[in-house]
């Protein structure tokens, strides 16, 4: 909304009668008196809104690294890995799936989809009703809490705010410089004193928030290598392991609803009643459980 050169130029020049002028014209002609006025308004918005932008990023960061922690700490995820893909071989048993020791994260979101012979259960439901017996699975929604709340931030953007933050405190930087050619250095001592100030504790801030974003998607990146494989040279979508993850928390949540009102007799069976349809069986080679005691070389050939 600053005027055009033509129009400072004009309120400058204007030596009539101040009263006539509208209210916004009045404004401007006094502010136009300040040096350097609307770049020094643009470098204090930026200070005004730093300390919000910096505490967003923090805690998207630290949100992301909580996300992979609990992803790859949760014993009961784990055994739900390791039961579907013990449903999927029984499913598969006689063919040459039916002895995967892995599969990819993104099968977790077909389970809702493959139904039995009764066209009602599926293979999510025969999952959580032989998981249910020891475990209680609803809770498992509130244990990877941090996981949801990563499937809804995009890592694009949050670089890009960094980015931001540096290139427009680059700016600021050189509105500061501006006190050397100030024609009223008295009445602008104090701007430029604060924003001096300021600049020495941003610079330190965006370093900080940047230390943090490139580990939290260095995280993310193992994380997603340990569930599926070198996957991430091909995903466009760096987050997208927690964005399958909380897909499926939704669909459990139900699922655990729906197994608690139907009797067990309904839910019990081999796994081998389930109908799968072409480009639907499970599972296609990927996450493969860990197992106490494994050894190292076990270890590092399964992530």
């Amino acid at each position: 909304m600053a005027p055009t050169k033509e129009e400072e130029f004009k309120l400058k020049d204007y030596s009539g009668d101040i009263s006539k002028l509208d209210p916004a014209e009045h404004f401007l002609k006094d502010v136009l008196d300040v040096p350097f006025a609307f770049k020094r308004a643009d470098a204090l918005l930026y200070r005004a809104n730093f300390d919000t932008e910096v505490d967003y990023l923090k805690k998207s960061f630290g949100t992301l690294e909580a996300a992979c922690a609990d992803l790859r700490s949760s014993k009961l995820f784990l055994k739900l890995l390791d039961a579907v893909l013990k449903t999927g071989n029984r499913m598969n048993d006689g063919t040459n799936r039916g002895e995967a020791r892995a599969f990819k994260p993104d099968t977790l979101l077909k389970l809702a989809d493959i139904k039995s012979t009764d066209g009602k259960t599926t293979v999510l439901h025969f999952v959580v009703q032989e998981i249910i017996r020891s475990e209680v699975l609803a809770g498992l929604s509130s244990e990877l809490s941090n996981v949801k709340r990563a499937a809804t931030l995009e890592m694009d953007t949050l670089i890009g705010n960094v980015s931001r933050l540096e290139t427009d405190l680059k700016k600021v930087k050189l509105v500061s410089q501006l006190e050397e050619t100030c024609p009223d250095q008295v009445s602008s001592e104090k701007f430029f004193e604060v924003m001096h100030t300021f600049l020495g504790s941003a610079w330190a801030e965006i370093e900080a928030v940047k230390a943090a974003g490139e580990s939290a998607l260095r995280r993310v990146k193992e994380t997603t290598e340990y569930f599926h494989g070198d996957a991430t040279k091909e995903e466009p979508h760096p987050l997208r392991i927690f964005m399958v993850v909380s897909g499926f928390l939704a669909t459990l949540d139900r699922v655990c609803r729906d197994v608690g009102r139907t009797p067990e007799r309904v839910m019990m069976g081999s796994g081998k009643s389930f109908r799968v349809s072409a480009g639907s069986s499970l599972p296609p080679r990927r996450y493969e459980p860990r197992r106490e005691g494994s050894s190292s070389d076990e270890d590092s050939s399964s992530s």
